[in-house]
């Protein structure tokens, strides 16, 4: 046990730079919000396809251009750091919602899928809870 708490001592210490732990948490909006961008945009370029497996899926197509407008808008939010809490919870709920309409079955592969959004839906949680950091937009307008 001293060994695990001797290597988390020295993660914190390391992480306790303010230099590197405000570019951990760019990092974390980039990596986090990309996604969601990259997603959105997706969408754009197969708007059919995706609309026609939403509808399959019991989801009104015509909700697709609020889908893409959440992830496109939700994940350029989350990367420049603007209103970064709001950007945060809406896509939390939105992952959540997701992973439980397209990846609710017994299947192992959905039910890692799922696993996956909760995960995804987790880390924009702690954006609710602690904000963007001081590299960002959110940031600038408190000072």
């Amino acid at each position: 046990m001293e060994f695990f708490r001797r290597i988390n001592n020295g993660v914190a210490g390391i992480v306790a730079n303010s230099a590197l732990n405000h570019l951990l948490i760019l990092a974390a909006r980039l990596l986090l919000g990309g996604m969601f961008l990259v997603a959105g945009y997706s969408k754009i370029g197969g708007y059919a396809g995706t609309q026609g497996y939403m509808e399959a899926m019991g989801v009104p197509g015509i909700m697709l251009p609020l889908v893409i407008l959440l992830e496109i808008g939700g994940g350029l939010a989350l990367i420049v750091g603007f209103q970064t809490r709001l950007a945060a919870v809406a896509l939390a709920v939105f992952t959540v919602i997701a992973g439980l309409l397209f990846h609710g079955g017994a299947d192992p592969m959905q039910q890692i899928m799922l696993m996956k959004n909760l995960a995804i839906a987790g880390g924009l949680l702690a954006f609710t809870v602690f904000g963007a950091g001081r590299a960002s937009l959110d940031a600038e307008a408190a000072t």
